[in-house]
């Protein structure tokens, strides 16, 4: 009897690993100025989600300027699921797709989510068009330690432009030089950062469908 109680324990906890339960980070397809309207569905819903916003400064017409809350990345959001609940998101007013190749969403690695959590409200960030070609860098201190991405140079300060391929969007962090080093390359040698003009252009990848 306690055999087959064992046995039993041991089949659950072998499905709860399956990859249909495992819960992984998935970026949300979402309309065009929806995303708030979206992350407050799946709160209602209690699914776990994540929009990252930035502050910024807008004139409005009447020549008022005020600080307003945007997403850094416009129509996506994220959201943290086991791929048999993907229905349950596809369901919520405003959502498009789930990001993936064909109809196969693309699991987020939960490092990046959780370096971009951390990384809001202690860094300036904010929005940068989606780079690929560049002197690449890695992030060694500070809330986003690990983070590889394009070294740009802004006025007098760098700045890491960091790209989620899945989603085809990047973002640009202010770091100081001294919390940077040269990415490895796939041979294991460091690249040079070079502050000097660099082509960039971008690549066809996956996204939504």
């Amino acid at each position: 009897m306690h055999t087959g109680w064992a046995a039993e324990q041991e089949d659950i906890r072998e499905l709860a690993a399956t990859p249909a339960f495992c819960a992984s980070w998935f970026a949300v397809y979402t309309s065009s100025r929806h995303e708030k309207n979206v992350a407050l569905h799946f709160a209602e819903r209690q699914i776990e989600s994540f929009l990252p916003l930035y502050a910024t400064r807008r004139r409005w017409k009447n020549r008022c300027e005020m600080m307003v809350e945007l997403p850094l990345f416009p129509n996506y959001l994220f959201v943290r699921i086991a791929s048999r609940e993907r229905v349950r998101v596809l369901e919520v007013p405003g959502v498009l797709s789930l990001v993936g190749c064909g109809r196969t969403p693309a699991a987020l690695p939960d490092f990046e989510i959780e370096a971009l959590r951390s990384g809001l409200g202690r860094r300036k960030i904010e929005p940068h068009p989606y780079l690929v070609v560049g002197e690449r860098v890695r992030i060694k201190a500070g809330p986003m330690t690990g983070m590889e991405g394009v070294l740009v140079r802004k006025k007098n300060n760098f700045r890491v432009v960091i790209a989620l391929d899945v989603i085809l969007q990047s973002i640009a962090v202010e770091v100081d030089a001294d919390d940077l080093e040269p990415a490895r390359t796939a041979s294991g040698r460091g690249t040079s950062p070079d502050f000097s003009a660099q082509p960039f252009q971008q690549t066809k990848q996956c996204g939504p469908r």
